[in-house]
């Protein structure tokens, strides 16, 4: 178990353009759509764009944001790649079904 915690540790996440990202600096991936329904995630975005922590890593519209932390800063990206397919390639889910009927 504690040699998949350091090979995890060492793993990169591409979140679009041409940035990575250490999966241990991840903390949270979000679908922008949805969260944009949160006055409260509003707020907490509008704030931290105008404090210097928020990276548009694409001319493309933006469909998720990632927080992460290194060296106790934060930073917050905007991808053009969706939630699902983030988690995906980070390995946080196997298989994703939106079909009601299983």
């Amino acid at each position: 178990m504690e040699q998949f915690i350091e090979r995890v540790n060492e793993m990169f996440l591409h979140i679009g353009g041409d940035v990575v990202v250490l999966l241990k600096e991840i903390i949270a991936i979000f679908d922008l759509e949805s969260a944009l329904h949160s006055d409260s995630t509003k707020e907490f975005l509008k704030i931290a764009e105008e404090e210097g922590f928020v990276r548009r890593i694409s001319d493309e519209e933006p469909r998720s944001f990632i927080i992460t932390e290194k060296d106790n800063k934060s930073v917050i990206y905007f991808s053009p790649i969706s939630s699902v397919t983030l988690y995906k390639r980070a390995g946080f889910i196997d298989e994703i079904s939106f079909d009601k009927s299983e």
